[in-house]
């Protein structure tokens, strides 16, 4: 391998790497997600599983219940780096990951309905195999989702590609002939 070769891989790593880090910097917390909250050097202050509670919150030593609803994991660090430096420690070196995603919901005519993890590019397609597939009445073109952070949480119709975030609720509704 050439030397620029060497250098294009590096680069491209870097970027994919950059590309990850802002897909998921653009994620919104919410309830039933779960997170690893680490601060260096401070083991009594790092947690590797932390459930969001129904109304997003979690609990957290010496900051009491801290809102993480609707934040991203960028935030929820400033959040708490910023609680941690008013009074208890001098510069703390906070991270936060997201452990888990918040579960995805298919209803209708699949043959296994109800709630399944969320994994990153989870499309309508993928979510109906993990569902078990279609049942012999199910429509192939009447798909609908409810997407779980969307303001009035209309129902709107979803084609086999269209993504499904995590909270969303799909349903295959029965075809007619």
């Amino acid at each position: 391998m050439t030397p620029s070769s060497k250098l294009f891989v590096l680069f491209l790593l870097i970027f994919l790497t950059f590309a990850n880090a802002t897909d998921d910097s653009s994620y919104r917390l919410g309830s039933g997600d779960i997170v690893s909250i680490k601060v260096y050097g401070e083991e009594e202050l790092t947690f590797e599983k932390v459930l969001l509670t129904d109304v997003g919150t979690i609990s957290y030593p010496f900051l009491g219940e801290v809102s993480a609803e609707g934040k991203t994991v960028t935030q929820l660090v400033q959040l708490i780096t910023l609680g941690l430096k008013d009074g208890y420690l001098i510069n703390p070196k906070v991270t936060v990951s997201i452990y888990q995603y918040r579960d995805f919901f298919v209803n209708g005519e699949v043959k296994k309905p109800g709630g399944y993890p969320f994994k990153p590019g989870l499309t309508l397609r993928k979510a109906i195999a993990i569902a078990g597939g279609l049942t012999e009445r199910a429509s192939d073109s009447d798909m609908y989702i409810i997407r779980d952070k969307e303001a009035g949480q209309k129902t709107q119709k979803i084609k086999m590609d269209s993504a499904v975030q995590p909270g969303d609720i799909v349903t295959i509704e029965q075809s007619f002939f």
